[in-house]
């Protein structure tokens, strides 16, 4: 009986789980990195502030560097800062993309701020809150250039058959001149959207006389129109303000408002015009190669000089992307399809595409720099919202005769800290993935082997012994030296010392009936002339006593050999073709003569049934068949013999009414020297040899015989399946 069960969970899956113990490996990893980013996050803070207190030291004890020449810091509304350009701008190509690096700084005015309480109210009014405007100024190879964004819902030009030029939409800029000292007013008015044609005018707009040396041009928006300018910087003194009037009437043309940098009333409040000093773009310039941000800021909080953008001021240097020349392009499809998404499932991407609006307007603002303002150095780490970007702020206050006249900031981002973590990142898991994935192939063939080796003991083993419990196969050796290897030596060993006791207590009963045989008629031929002399009736009765138990003696002898005789003619014995129908019918009349006293029915077609095998051996099966039957049949009871085809085999079944099997001896009961009768059952010796020798004769015609109790009623049924005659 097979004992053995699937269990779920075996030498492999056992490995793979405590292998999956190794993942622990890559959170440890993780967190490492984690770890080593916070170091770096530190020493970055460090070298932002180590950077504004290098540039500070600088310029401390240089107040002249903050108020150079004839210009003053900007301290008022009216003020004007001049930012540097770097490049050349185009002022013909309708567009103001040469300004979007700048726009950051652009200042809006709106009327808001500029009432009509501050207009001449014999000249100029204003009817509703429609007009603003945007100004931007900066300085590039001795000219000034601005740009205004003016928001107006109808623009009105100048119309071509007027003399005057202050009837329409136009921009007035008010000016110190440089070479007479007075204030000089000009007002660029169109006919259309066109290169711009500046006229210098009077107090009261008469005597326009066209200047040629500021140019420009005018374009129209959706929501208002665009004017970019360009005036020469020996032009200017140091005030100038800027005014946009509007007319929406273009019948009237009347103005209906006006807004401006100064409050166009008072032309002596003109704005001063603020410009960075050579002496601090030097300064900040050799500052500008340690891939930040860096501003400087004067008391009010506006800065009079920027270096480099918040964008790309990542502060750490990343490594180059790998380019698909340089890595299998299998692999980079891995890499980028399948473990990035993998990854950035608990990474975050940096992206530069943000924008600072803390940093958005002419001044700067922020607790680094109020801390930096009021004497004390400052860093902050601060996340702009709705992104998942970091800015490293850092300020440190620039000294004066003991009095605060500045700041230095330098500002950096984190993605490029974020970059370097995520390549670490990246670059581990990869490592941890292709060492776990080895690993793990690794134990799992390593347990392959392990548990096909132990497969394969258990197979021989369960091969060992057949259904009947004889020993037919053996272990074979196995020449490794771990711990299976033994085992299969140790059990190889023992199943070749079982192997050869089972043939011994196999032979035995040969054995034992030869030796035997010769004292037994030893001793019948002794009672038999013990028999012939004169013997009273005393001495008759145990000669008759031992004559019995000599006879009872021989018939153990002959049942003991009897099942060896019957497996040395099977092996010598030819098969033969033979028709069922006619042999059992004709052993069934022979047992009606034998056991009268028991009635036997027969269920059998007529038509032929053939298999191959031998007359004598089916008839011998029978009679076993039969006698164990009569032997636990109950009196009056009939014996049903029943035979059919079936496919491709026979099958006949002998079943008697009588007590029924145990269920435990079911599967043995066709061993050898197995029996189920009583012991005060027995008229004469039985050693349970009939149903193994049924069972012989069965195995010999290639069929299989089984023992079951009846389902109808009380009684066994024993069923023979042997395959038909196919040749």
């Amino acid at each position: 009986m097979n004992l053995s069960f699937k269990n779920p969970f075996g030498i492999r899956s056992k490995l793979v789980f405590l292998s999956s113990f190794l993942l622990v490996i890559p959170w440890l990893g993780y967190q490492y990195i984690l770890e080593m980013e916070d170091y770096l996050r530190r020493g970055q803070e460090q070298t932002v502030l180590g950077t504004a207190q290098a540039l500070a030291t600088a310029l401390n004890e240089r107040p002249e560097l903050f108020n150079e020449g004839s210009y003053t810091p900007a301290r008022r509304s009216e003020d004007l800062y001049v930012y540097p350009i770097f490049s050349p701008l185009s002022l013909d190509d309708g567009e103001l993309h040469d300004w979007s690096e700048y726009q950051q700084y652009e200042v809006e005015y709106n009327n808001e701020d500029y009432s009509s309480a501050n207009l001449n109210p014999t000249r100029y009014y204003e009817k509703e809150g429609s007009l603003s405007f945007k100004n931007m100024v900066g300085e590039y190879n001795g000219s000034l250039y601005a740009y205004f964004k003016v928001i107006d819902d109808k623009v009105v030009y100048r119309s071509r058959d007027a003399l005057s030029v202050h009837r329409s939409d136009f921009l007035q800029v008010t000016m110190l001149s440089r070479e007479t000292g007075e204030i000089n007013q000009y007002v660029i008015a169109p006919h259309e959207p066109e290169f711009l044609y500046p006229f210098k005018v009077n107090d009261d707009y008469s005597e326009p006389v066209h200047e040629e040396r500021i140019s420009g041009q005018w374009y129209e928006t959706g929501d208002g129109y665009e004017i970019e300018l360009q005036i020469p910087m020996d032009m200017l003194g140091d005030r100038l303000g800027f005014a946009i009037f509007d007319v929406d009437d273009p019948g009237s043309r009347a103005i209906n408002s006006v807004v401006a940098t100064y409050k166009i009333s008072d032309a002596e409040r003109l704005g001063s015009l603020q410009i960075p000093t050579p002496e601090i773009d030097r300064i900040v310039a050799g500052m500008g190669h340690n891939n930040s941000r860096i501003q400087v800021v004067d008391r009010s909080g506006r800065v009079l000089l920027s270096v480099g953008d918040i964008q790309s001021a990542t502060g750490l240097t990343v490594s180059t992307p790998i380019t698909e020349g340089q890595v299998n392009k299998y692999w980079l499809y891995v890499q980028n399809k399948i473990l990035n998404p993998l990854y950035y499932q608990i990474l975050t991407k940096p992206s530069n595409d943000f924008i600072d609006d803390l940093y958005s307007g002419v001044t700067r603002e922020g607790a680094h720099i109020s801390s930096a303002l009021n004497g004390n150095a400052f860093t902050q780490f601060r996340t702009l919202a709705d992104t998942q970007t970091r800015l490293l702020e850092a300020a440190h206050p620039i000294l004066a005769n003991g009095e605060v006249i500045g700041a230095v900031v330098v500002d950096q981002n984190m993605n490029g800290l974020r970059t370097f973590r995520n390549q670490a990142m990246e670059a581990l898991f990869n490592t941890i993935l292709a060492v776990m994935l080895v690993v793990a192939l690794g134990l799992f063939f390593f347990a392959s082997r392990i548990s096909a080796r132990i497969r394969s003991l258990r197979n021989q083993a369960e091969s060992i012994i057949d259904e009947t419990g004889r020993v037919q196969n053996t272990i074979v050796a196995s020449r490794n030296s771990d711990e299976i290897g033994d085992l299969s030596r140790s059990l190889s060993n023992i199943v070749e010392r079982l192997t050869q006791y089972t043939s011994y207590l196999e032979n035995m009963s040969s054995r034992l009936s030869h030796e035997l045989r010769t004292p037994v008629t030893v001793v019948r031929s002794s009672l038999e002339n013990l028999g012939l002399t004169e013997t009273n009736s005393e001495s008759a009765v145990y000669i008759q006593r031992a004559e019995e138990g000599i006879s009872r003696l021989n018939l153990i002898l002959t049942n003991m050999s009897e099942a060896t005789r019957l497996e040395q003619m099977l092996q010598t014995s030819e098969k033969e073709k033979i028709d069922l129908s006619k042999v059992i019918p004709g052993c069934v009349e022979g047992y009606k003569l034998a056991y009268p006293e028991f009635k036997f029915d027969l269920d059998i077609l007529e038509n032929s049934i053939f298999i191959d095998g031998v007359p004598e051996y089916i008839a011998q099966l029978l009679d076993k068949l039969i006698a164990n039957a009569v032997e636990f049949s109950y009196p009056d009871q009939p014996i049903t013999i029943f035979c059919r085809a079936l496919r491709d085999h026979t099958i006949f079944k002998v079943s008697n009414a009588g007590p029924y099997l145990p269920e435990e001896m079911k599967d043995r009961l066709f061993e050898s020297m197995i029996s189920v009768r009583p012991q005060e059952k027995q008229k004469q010796p039985h050693l349970g040899m009939g149903l193994h020798i049924a069972r012989l004769i069965t195995e010999f015609h290639g069929g299989q015989i089984r023992a079951e109790n009846r389902q109808d009623r009380e009684g066994v049924v024993i069923t023979v399946v042997i395959p038909l005659f196919y040749r």
